[in-house]
């Protein structure tokens, strides 16, 4: 090795001071929350929780082997119903003995410090099947036909997740698929794909090797491995003794690709040597998990050419191409893989609404829904906005359909989705916005405490308790004596339960503030009962409010909490698994940098897919 190589690589080989003074604050933070632990996590539960959730645990709450592992990943989330119940005081129960106030904060002070016990880990790595969605608009891109030639396969269940298991009626399912769209193909694109017919003389199988590894390293996404090729080669064999032509015998083999393993899951492009824990992506697996994330799609030529040159992961270039694929309209993708299920809209073709109470529920209403979320999150998005604005903006998307439901009909006519300036103050973001407000609503009423619950979780990521067996449902009161009384009234009876009050006294007023909106988002001053609204509450901090407006404000002025939910949920669907561990320590990096440049949007997506987890993978 020459002079200058050898001082470069010893150069790299030398920790730097950045990375000692993290490894320094880390071991600071790791014998806190070792002594934390230890000081107020343990006595507390052998006080005040071990009777009911030991040896013989209620609920499947054993909280006595929980204590002896602190660090175990499998009790994080044991650990995270602890602290929602402790803090609401659900528990410990009302006849059992209760901490004081002191005890009961330090013990959910040194529960928050648990995720420093975590060791530096990408956590699980999920080799997935593609979605539905990916199947088919893969299958566009490859092949040119119609996304659609996938609508028959099942849906995905909604989640941070997802699937890869395969069943053999699915596998029957993706053969009939792959037969369909062969036969859709239009001539051009096979002739791309599969090539003239050699000429006579020429040697078929060489040509047929050419065909195959160019086949496979489109459909793979990555360089195919020579016994992925051999076995496509086989196939193309078959194909000849059977009687088959060059063109057919190609043709079996590429349905063979569009069936395969490797076609129908994101794998990576080599196996990990021996005894390495963690690895870094290779380009080509990261070229698929960002068009995936981004686009619902295999990578384009422009991604493919970075990975074969080795250079998507150089964090500059990756940066850039977050940018470019989000700048193009297949980005539309992210919305409708992640930011559908996160405000719940997903839901919103399939829920029941009585006709006769509201008629405007139609097809077309629902679609127009849909679509103002998915316009306004896209712009929020390609915009670079901070992700207060999903809360607090003054403009939206409607048509004429929907502009009804905003007492906007006379101004916005027409069936086409445009930007509209808000003018009323109540309007404006995700919590005035009639799809959400529909999907957080009963067929026949509001519900305060579904939007309360809604508000809570997905807006500012606190987890809300279920609520306890056997506690009966508005419908169940004795409806004479609550004929004259309100929604809120109703509502506010019910929590003179004990066991329901300690939740409900801070989702009830989040949801108490937007009962001026109708079960569809329509504004309204009188309720079904012909009370007048009462839109009046008070969050913890004696934050108090008197409207939708005032509402929003108090909620936008959360911007760590926003932001921090909003990182992990979508964290959580870029890794297709539930966080925990060590995650939380990057999400805490993560945060630090994202509130620099005012919690925008792209930045927040930047960071999480060039982030530890996601750029690394644990060897199982």
């Amino acid at each position: 090795m020459t002079l200058p190589l050898l001082c470069l690589a010893l150069a790299w080989a030398l920790p730097c001071p950045a990375q000692t003074l993290e490894d320094k604050e880390a071991e600071e933070m790791l014998t806190d929350a070792k002594r934390s632990f230890k000081e107020h996590v343990e006595p507390f539960v052998k006080q005040y929780c071990v009777e009911c959730h030991g040896d013989r645990p209620k609920a499947g709450l054993n909280l006595r082997v929980a204590v002896r592992k602190p660090g175990d990943p499998a009790f994080s989330r044991k650990w995270m119903e602890c602290i929602a119940n402790v803090n609401a005081h659900d528990m410990p129960p009302d006849d059992a003995d209760q901490p004081s106030d002191d005890e009961r904060q330090r013990f959910l002070d040194a529960l928050a410090k648990l995720k420093y016990l975590s060791a530096r880990d990408p956590g699980p790595f999920v080799i997935r099947r593609l979605t539905k969605v990916e199947y088919g608009n893969t299958l566009h891109d490859l092949l040119g036909v119609d996304a659609s030639v996938a609508a028959e396969l099942p849906d995905e269940v909604a989640g941070e997740g997802f699937m890869n298991s395969l069943s053999p009626l699915q596998s029957e399912q993706y053969l009939e698929i792959a037969n369909e769209a062969l036969i859709s193909m239009p001539k051009e694109r096979q002739n791309r794909l599969l090539g003239e017919t050699p000429a006579k003389g020429a040697d078929q199988c060489v040509e047929a090797g050419k065909i195959a590894r160019s086949l496979a390293r489109k459909a793979y996404r990555r360089p195919p491995a020579d016994a992925e090729v051999d076995t496509l080669l086989a196939v193309f064999d078959l194909g000849l003794k059977n009687k088959l032509d060059y063109t057919a015998s190609l043709r079996l083999m590429l349905k063979a690709v569009l069936v395969s393993p490797q076609f129908l899951f994101i794998t990576p492009a080599k196996e990990a040597e021996a005894g390495q824990k963690i690895v870094p992506l290779d380009d080509y697996q990261l070229a698929s998990r960002l068009s995936y994330l981004l686009w619902a799609t295999m990578p384009d030529a422009e991604l493919s050419e970075l990975a074969d040159a080795g250079k998507l992961h150089e964090p500059g270039v990756i940066k850039a191409q977050v940018k470019r694929l989000l700048a193009d309209q297949r980005s539309r993708a992210l919305f409708d893989g992640f930011g559908a299920q996160w405000l719940g809209v997903g839901e919103l073709k399939n829920q029941t609404f009585d006709p006769a109470k509201f008629p405007q529920m139609t097809d077309v209403m629902r679609t127009a829904m849909y679509d103002e979320a998915r316009l306004f999150f896209d712009s929020i998005v390609r915009e670079n906005r901070s992700v207060v604005g999903f809360v607090d903006s003054d403009y939206t998307f409607l048509n004429g359909t929907l502009a009804a439901l905003y007492g906007m009909e006379k101004t916005v006519t027409g069936p086409e989705m445009r930007k509209v300036k808000l003018t009323n103050a109540n309007r404006g973001g995700i919590l005035g916005m009639p799809g959400i407000l529909a999907t957080t609503s009963f067929p026949n009423r509001t519900s305060p405490v579904n939007r309360g619950v809604w508000v809570l979780e997905q807006v500012l990521g606190e987890h809300v308790p279920p609520a306890p067996p056997n506690v009966p449902t508005l419908e169940k009161q004795d409806q004479k004596k609550v004929a004259n009384l309100t929604l809120r009234q109703r509502t506010e009876l019910h929590r003179t339960n004990a066991v329901c009050n300690n939740c409900h006294k801070i989702l009830d007023p989040i949801g108490f503030g937007l009962e001026n909106f109708d079960a569809i988002g329509r504004w309204r001053d009188q309720d079904d009962s012909g009370g007048k609204i009462d839109a009046a509450g008070e969050l913890p901090g004696g934050k108090h409010f008197s409207s939708p407006k005032e509402l929003k404000t108090i909620i936008a002025a959360r911007k760590d909490d926003l932001a921090r939910n909003l990182t992990e949920k979508l964290l959580a669907y870029a890794l297709c698994r539930k966080l925990g561990g060590y995650d939380e320590i990057v999400v805490d990096r993560l945060m630090g940098t994202i509130a620099k440049d005012g919690f925008r949007m792209q930045t927040l997506i930047t960071e999480i897919v060039t982030s530890y987890p996601f750029t690394n993978r644990r060897i199982q």
